[in-house]
């Protein structure tokens, strides 16, 4: 028997197509994967996803809606800070049952659920 605490829960149905929806956009998921290693910034995920400013700040803003994402203060060594993104997800899984599609979302070590 494990005694092991788990990030993981599970989303409502309202919840969970919001999260499939935005993971359906494949600018979306370029900027989850590029901040599930670390904070970047929006300029730094308009070069990454070869898309506009306006697009990845839209993306951004959807993911933050989702709780995909969290903003954060990223400090540089000469005491400037910028706004930065970072991933809240380690996995999610999808299951589909009679009752509809549930999302389960596990959180990275660096994030509490709620």
């Amino acid at each position: 028997m494990s005694t092991q605490a788990s990030n993981t829960r599970s989303e409502t149905s309202d919840n969970s197509a919001a999260r499939l929806n935005v993971l359906g956009d494949e600018c979306a998921r370029t900027i989850l994967v590029a901040t599930s290693d670390g904070p970047k910034t929006a300029k730094e995920l308009t070069e990454r996803t070869d898309s506009s400013s306006a697009t990845v700040y839209r993306r951004i803003n959807n993911l933050l809606e989702s709780e995909l994402l969290a903003e954060c203060v990223r400090f540089d060594e000469d005491g400037s800070h910028t706004t930065a993104y970072e991933a809240t997800v380690e996995s999610l899984a999808v299951e589909i049952g009679t009752d509809g599609i549930e999302v389960s979302v596990t959180a990275s070590d660096d994030h509490s659920t709620h």
